[in-house]
């Protein structure tokens, strides 16, 4: 039986009263070893799979443009979401009669990036195809901050100015011995600079706020990059960053999730300190 059409992406919701609603919760008493085989099965269908990806840009969608994104009917994304919810991997927003869906935090997107490290590519059988591997390959979001080439060369643009400190005797944003492709970098090999506060006010970000307001999260992360090996910027500060660079329109985010353009004004401002133009 042919798969029911995908249906059409809902409009944007008016104005309404935002009502946060969870999965369930999960005990945080003692117990055995972790069941890793039951939150692994919520990755290994393959609609569940692309929804996830299509939320680690870190965004909230609805349902249905969820439902395009798998390719799957209203009905069968539904059942998709209540066991993901039950999972604890999503977390749902009312806003009025609508609900928009979001990862329940950056580990589910780093899981994400971790089983895509050891996933073999799906084969490019069209141009369309093709052209978005080179896209995401050039410029990212991961989660909420900027990965890809473009995400690496501006950690390394902040290296350079004295903003991050590499301090683990390596230079650049090379990988450590011992660091995990596609996952979250354990020891953290860089510290804030000298220079970090006014050298972050030039893209915009007030470093004073993301301290102060940054909570549990730390400011700073950093992730190897999947497809650069090579670290990039996370935390609370990768993601004022990369809102930075929106907010001054240098980076756009594309129509498909985790895509990011790099602007004409963006090239232009960003060119003589990143070195990089994505293609």
């Amino acid at each position: 039986m042919a798969a029911a059409p995908a249906p059409t992406p809902a409009p944007d919701p008016p104005a309404a009263p935002i009502e946060v609603i969870t999965g369930r919760a999960r005990s945080a008493g003692g117990g055995g070893d972790p069941d890793v085989s039951k939150v692994a099965a919520m990755f290994a269908d393959a609609s569940r799979a692309r929804m996830l990806s299509a939320l680690t840009d870190g965004r909230a969608l609805p349902a249905s443009r969820l439902a395009s994104e798998a390719g799957v009917s209203a009905a069968t994304v539904s059942g998709h979401l209540t066991r993901l919810l039950d999972a604890g991997l999503v977390t749902v927003t009312r806003s009025g009669r609508f609900r928009f869906y979001r990862l329940a935090g950056p580990r589910v997107a780093q899981a994400l990036e971790a089983l895509t490290a050891l996933s073999k590519p799906r084969p490019i059988t069209s141009l369309r195809a093709s052209t978005r591997a080179a896209r995401l390959r050039a410029a990212r979001s991961c989660y909420d901050h900027l990965a890809g080439r473009f995400g690496v060369a501006v950690t390394a643009t902040l290296v350079d100015r004295g903003v991050l400190v590499r301090t683990d005797g390596l230079t650049g944003v090379c990988a450590a011995p011992g660091d995990r492709y596609s996952a979250p970098v354990a020891e953290i090999p860089y510290r804030l600079g000298g220079a970090a506060g006014a050298g972050l006010a030039d893209w915009g970000v007030d470093l004073d706020r993301v301290l102060q307001e940054s909570g549990s999260r730390p400011p700073l992360r950093f992730c190897m990059d999947w497809t650069e090996q090579q670290h990039h910027l996370a935390g609370a500060l990768g993601a004022a960053v990369l809102d930075a660079f929106v907010r001054r329109g240098w980076v756009q985010r594309g129509s498909q999730p985790r895509e990011l353009t790099v602007t004409d004004a963006g090239l232009q401002s960003l060119a003589d300190s990143t070195g990089v133009r994505p293609d």
